[in-house]
C-alpha cells in the first residue's frame, strides 16, 4: 500500500513539473504549411523534346549512377545490343532483354567505368506515330563515338519509352 502510495505522489509531481515548463519555443519562420508547395513538372513541348529529354535523363542517370531512375526510362521489354563495331555483322552481338538485363548490363558493365559524362550529341531523331529511331554520337568521359548509337523509342500510355539501344555501330 505504502509503494503505491510512494509512486502516485512522484507521478502527481511529475505531471506538476511538466506543467511548469516553459512553452515550446515559437518559430521565426512563421507557421509550417500543412501541405507542401511544388512547382509544375514542366512539360515537353513535343514528342521531338520529350525523346531528346529521356535520352539526356539516361546519360545523366549513367553519370549519377542512378539505376533507380534509369530503369524508369526502359520498356518492359526493351533491349540493348553491343554491335561490337561490326554493324553488318549481328552474330557477334552481345544483347540485354528486358529491365532484369538492363539493369545488371549498368550495374556491372557501366558503372564501374565510373564515368564522369556520358550524353549523346548530334542527335537525329525520326519519329512515325507512336514510334521513334534517334541516332547520336557516343561521349562517355573522352571517349567520342561518331554515330555510335541508335535509339529506338515507344509512346505508350501517354509517355515516351526507351525500348532499345544498339550501341558500337560505328565500324572500326
Amino acid at each position: 500500500m505504502r509503494f503505491r502510495l510512494l509512486i502516485s505522489v512522484v507521478l502527481l509531481t511529475l505531471a506538476g513539473l511538466g506543467a511548469c515548463s516553459s512553452a515550446a519555443p515559437t518559430s521565426t519562420l512563421g507557421p509550417k504549411p500543412t501541405t507542401p508547395v511544388r512547382t509544375a513538372t514542366p512539360q515537353p513541348a513535343s514528342d521531338e523534346e520529350a525523346i531528346r529529354q529521356l535520352i539526356l535523363l539516361e546519360g545523366q542517370g549513367v553519370v549519377a549512377q542512378d539505376i533507380t531512375g534509369l530503369m524508369g526510362l526502359w520498356a518492359e521489354d526493351a533491349v540493348v545490343t553491343d554491335a561490337k563495331h561490326t554493324p553488318d555483322d549481328t552474330t557477334d552481338d552481345a544483347r540485354w532483354q528486358g529491365r532484369d538485363a538492363i539493369r545488371e548490363r549498368y550495374v556491372v558493365l557501366v558503372f564501374p567505368g565510373n564515368p564522369s559524362a556520358a550524353g549523346a550529341t548530334d542527335l537525329a531523331i525520326t519519329i512515325e506515330g507512336n514510334a521513334a529511331t534517334a541516332t547520336s554520337t557516343t561521349v562517355i568521359g573522352g571517349e567520342v563515338s561518331p554515330g555510335g548509337d541508335r535509339w529506338t523509342l515507344a509512346k505508350r500510355d501517354g509517355r515516351w519509352w526507351i525500348t532499345g539501344l544498339t550501341y558500337n555501330l560505328e565500324p572500326r
